[in-house]
């Protein structure tokens, strides 16, 4: 861990910042740090896989009593995900997906593929959906 990083982290934990300050601050640190990209191989263009699903939902401007949340989920956690899904037994996988339904949500675990969420990702560059006036949410990768 570079000083700085330790540095930020330190002042975080004095309560010297709060979390979105410590957040950008990181956030300004690794933009100056040398990033591994991968290159495409036909364009040669450079591309670099996305690191965190971000949520952010914001109160309307005129909602004094709303709270902001921000939530940074590492891909890497979703992609573990995937892989722990494939491994569950198909007739447990039929009662997740049963339990899933009743909540009203249509999924099925065996179809859920690394590629899969990579398409979803990429197809995800940035979605931005307003509440009736209340709230702003965005999801996106980062």
């Amino acid at each position: 861990m570079s000083e700085e990083r330790r540095k930020i982290l330190e002042m975080l934990a004095e309560g010297k910042i709060n979390t979105d300050e410590a957040e950008k601050l990181l956030a300004a640190i690794s933009a100056d740090e040398p990033e591994k990209k991968e290159k495409q191989p036909d364009s040669g263009a450079e591309k670099q896989s996305p690191k965190y699903l971000r949520v952010v939902v914001e109160p309307a401007p005129d909602n004094k009593e709303g709270e902001k949340v921000n939530i940074r989920v590492p891909m890497k956690l979703l992609r573990a995900g995937i892989k722990l899904a494939s491994v569950v037994p198909v007739d447990v996988q039929g009662k997740v997906d049963e339990a899933l339904k009743e909540k009203g949500i249509k999924l099925d675990l065996s179809q859920i593929t690394e590629d899969n969420l990579e398409e979803i990702v990429e197809s995800l560059s940035d979605l931005t959906v307003d509440v009736e006036g209340k709230e702003k949410v965005r999801i996106f990768c980062e």
